[in-house]
């Protein structure tokens, strides 16, 4: 599988029989966006910069599968679970709800928070039991911040660790996210250097320590 991320909350699986796209964002957002193509579309909530469907076409001048609703999913053995939770840590007062989804693809179970306000409850722990990739928003501001993203990984303990939702170049919200250092220092493990995509397989994962990927868009 090959993992490409291009800002904010958006990567692209490409597995060996589907490829999937997560989050995609408005150009408005200050970041850009190449054209997609994908099998699979996830929406984790309505805003602007993570429901852009029409920078994502179909595989082979099919339309794509859009999931933007909790539940179970099964697209070209590619198996997506939703998951309710919230925007905010106040059920959803201040932000409204947030989709987390459980992704399976080639053996390796991935989970992306999208924009994930709170930590996890002991049902919501439950259903992503096992996950080897965890895709997760570290910015604050909008999102968990670096000490609630950390106490989420203690909560999982995923293998692999992929940050996202964080300052970049460019970048246009009203509020100033974090910058991935500060995440950095809070869990300790970070790489000096970032990729621009991630290959990996089910025997690459690491066995014993934390591995934490950082990515450039």
């Amino acid at each position: 599988m090959i993992i490409t991320w291009f800002g904010q909350s958006c990567f692209k699986l490409e597995g060996q029989n589907c490829a999937l796209v997560t989050d995609p964002f408005d150009k408005t957002l200050g970041l850009k966006l190449p054209k997609l193509a994908a099998n699979v579309v996830t929406i984790s909530h309505q805003h602007y910069d993570h429901n852009n469907l029409e920078s994502v076409k179909g595989v082979n001048d099919d339309q794509p599968f859009i999931i933007e609703q909790p539940g179970e999913y099964e697209v070209k053995n590619i198996f997506i679970y939703g998951i309710n939770s919230y925007h905010d840590a106040n059920e959803g007062k201040d932000r409204g709800s947030n989709i987390i989804y459980r992704i399976e693809i080639d053996g390796v179970s991935l989970a992306h928070l999208g924009d994930l306000g709170h930590t996890l409850t002991d049902e919501q722990v439950e259903k992503l039991e096992g996950v080897d990739i965890l895709m997760i928003p570290v910015g604050g501001a909008y999102t968990l911040n670096a000490k609630k993203a950390t106490e989420i990984i203690s909560q999982l303990e995923p293998r692999v660790v992929i940050p996202m939702h964080y300052d970049l170049p460019g970048l246009k919200t009203k509020s100033k996210l974090d910058s991935v250092s500060l995440f950095c220092k809070e869990i300790g493990v970070c790489p000096t250097e970032t990729i621009n995509k991630f290959k990996v397989t089910k025997k690459d994962l690491p066995q014993q320590n934390l591995q934490v990927v950082i990515m450039q868009p």
